[in-house]
């Protein structure tokens, strides 16, 4: 399907019974695209979702005619939805400007910048594939991808800048379960899954616990910076994942000396991680990335 042709216009969600619509969302993300309502779906209830005739193939074909499919809603709520990557998960690292590294930074997966060219990528001593499909460097465990590269790696990569700003909007569009908790600071909590609003910028001074099961989802939307305090860990319990954590910041994001992140990281600015900071997710940021002497490690597979 071409995505743009999927919105809240051609994609429609309404109560069998009552025909009641739902508001929402929509977002694509490579090959998939998501509804996300903005309130929690009513319990034991059937739902008709509709595709209008109006969308159309990649190739500019319109449906025959509208596509229509219901369901019915359990009687609990069921564990959250991670936020969908698409091609931007196949990094441990994306940037649009710049990556940077004051050596010696540990990272483990795929770096990608672009529209960038490889040498806005510096302080990794790079050195260039024989096919110039990618570059590799002694810090980073992984290739290295930049839209200076032989094709198909610059298409490649603006399909996964594309699928990352998708991200980012998908996950500023979940309903929040709480708003504003600690006025911006969530030092010493424990938190539960869900979705986390602040309207402001977010501070974590002192190690915050994440507890829950392995398909619990966190998403913590922060209409400013970020900011994880010098030797603070966000610490994952009861099997919970980092691959099912998401930080959507519309600010930047700054990680302390010494601390430990958990998660997927979906900056609109910047990510700087301090020295000796440590990282278990992903950095996905719409300008650039810094370390020094950090360590990034992509979540396993």
């Amino acid at each position: 399907m071409d995505g743009s042709t999927l919105s809240e216009t051609t994609f429609t969600l309404v109560a069998q019974d009552t025909q009641a619509p739902v508001l929402g969302d929509v977002t694509y993300a490579g090959t998939t695209a998501v509804f996300a309502p903005a309130q929690p779906l009513e319990p034991l209830t059937t739902f008709v979702a509709t595709i209008a005739a109006t969308a159309s193939s990649e190739m500019g074909i319109p449906l025959a005619a509208p596509y229509s499919w219901t369901f019915t809603t359990a009687a609990v709520l069921v564990p959250g939805v991670p936020v969908p990557l698409g091609e931007s998960g196949d990094y441990v690292i994306l940037a649009k400007s710049a990556i940077s590294t004051v050596p010696p930074s540990a990272i483990t997966g795929d770096l990608g910048i672009s529209p960038a060219a490889a040498t806005f990528v510096t302080g990794f001593s790079l050195t260039a594939d024989a096919t110039n499909l990618f570059s590799t460097s002694a810090q980073v465990t992984g290739s290295v991808y930049s839209a200076t590269h032989a094709s198909p790696t610059p298409i490649n990569l603006t399909t996964a800048v594309s699928d990352m700003e998708l991200a980012f909007t998908a996950a500023a569009g979940r309903a929040p379960d709480v708003t504003e908790l600690g006025a911006g600071n969530i030092g010493g909590m424990t938190l539960s899954s869900g979705v986390y609003g602040w309207s402001t910028g977010l501070l974590v001074p002192t190690d915050v616990a994440l507890t829950g099961s392995s398909t619990d989802v966190w998403i913590f939307q922060i209409a400013q910076d970020l900011s994880v305090s010098n030797g603070v860990q966000i610490n994952l319990s009861g099997g919970a994942l980092p691959e099912n954590v998401f930080w959507q910041v519309s600010g930047k994001v700054e990680l302390g000396t010494t601390s430990q992140m958990q998660g997927i990281v979906l900056a609109q600015t910047s990510i700087a991680a301090a020295t000796g900071a440590s990282i278990q997710g992903r950095l996905l940021a719409q300008t650039a990335v810094t370390l020094d002497s950090a360590t990034v490690i992509e979540p396993t597979p």
